[in-house]
């Protein structure tokens, strides 16, 4: 009988495989240190270290963060302002990037450049010069604000991940149903989204990432508190709830990245698909 000879164990695949632990504990252990942190009460925090675990689920903290710490309003300005934005940012990208990709006319390459100059265009920068032109048009303290940012600085990276999709695409698909007698519109829509579906859920998840994590424009073009985003809206839950309510603060920190990670989780298949399809040369 004959005995299989064993797999010669390499170093570097030891060390691969302990650099790989590393790092999932590093991304890992934050979260679920916010999570079991957002579910103590607050003499756990005077009793016991800060890395311990809780001695129970006092979930009282969600319903002060939600009710007490207007997390629902938050969250329902973050909805608005990031849904609406990602809708245009998909419809915008998804037909420049197939008019400068497989459209034949005379501006298309100046067009693409110009976008592609926009990545290299940092926030900052901006930030004075639309709020005076939000002030004076009077859309300061108003969604609008928001979504006509989010929509300007997410159409470049959106269209530069849309374009290195259909590349990849060949020319015979939309040649033949032009031929069939297709309009550009139904091309659209039952032909070229259908088979870009991996590229626009990586625009959505990276793009609502994007969005829903803005701290700059929200706290620089809105003041109302009514109109405060959750990233915007955790900074004031120190002088809310006073500086010892931790189990409250860091609920209201969990709520916030709960949507993002549930995202990602779902989808994170189709974002890794839509990334690296621009990068095979078809």
């Amino acid at each position: 009988m004959k005995t299989r000879p064993h797999k010669k164990i390499k170093f570097h695949d030891i060390l691969t495989k302990v650099i790989i632990a590393l790092i999932l504990i590093v991304d890992v252990y934050p979260i679920f240190w916010l999570l079991t942190a957002s579910i103590k009460k607050n003499s756990e925090w005077v009793e016991y270290p800060a890395y311990a675990l809780p001695r129970g689920f006092y979930w009282q903290n969600y319903v002060e963060a939600w009710t007490r710490g207007h997390m629902a309003t938050f969250f329902k300005n973050s909805l608005i302002d990031t849904l609406v934005s990602l809708v245009f940012i998909v419809i915008f990208s998804t037909t420049v990037g197939f008019a400068v990709v497989k459209m034949d006319w005379k501006w298309k390459s100046a067009v693409a450049k110009y976008f592609q100059i926009g990545i290299m265009v940092p926030v900052a920068t901006a930030l004075i010069p639309l709020y005076q032109m939000f002030l004076k048009t009077h859309l300061t303290n108003t969604y609008t604000s928001l979504i006509i940012s989010y929509v300007a600085f997410g159409l470049s990276l959106s269209i530069f991940l849309i374009t290195g999709y259909l590349r990849t695409m060949p020319n015979d698909i939309f040649e033949a149903a032009v031929i069939d007698g297709c309009g550009i519109y139904s091309l659209m829509w039952h032909i070229v989204v259908p088979m870009m579906k991996n590229a626009i859920v990586t625009v959505l998840v990276l793009q609502f990432f994007f969005k829903w994590n803005d701290l700059l424009f929200s706290m620089t073009f809105i003041s109302n508190s009514e109109l405060k985003t959750v990233q915007t809206g955790l900074l004031y839950f120190s002088d809310e709830f006073g500086s010892k309510n931790w189990g409250a603060i860091f609920a209201s920190v969990s709520m916030s990245i709960l949507p993002m990670l549930f995202l990602y989780i779902f989808l994170n298949k189709a974002i890794i698909e839509g990334m690296t399809s621009g990068a095979v040369k078809g």
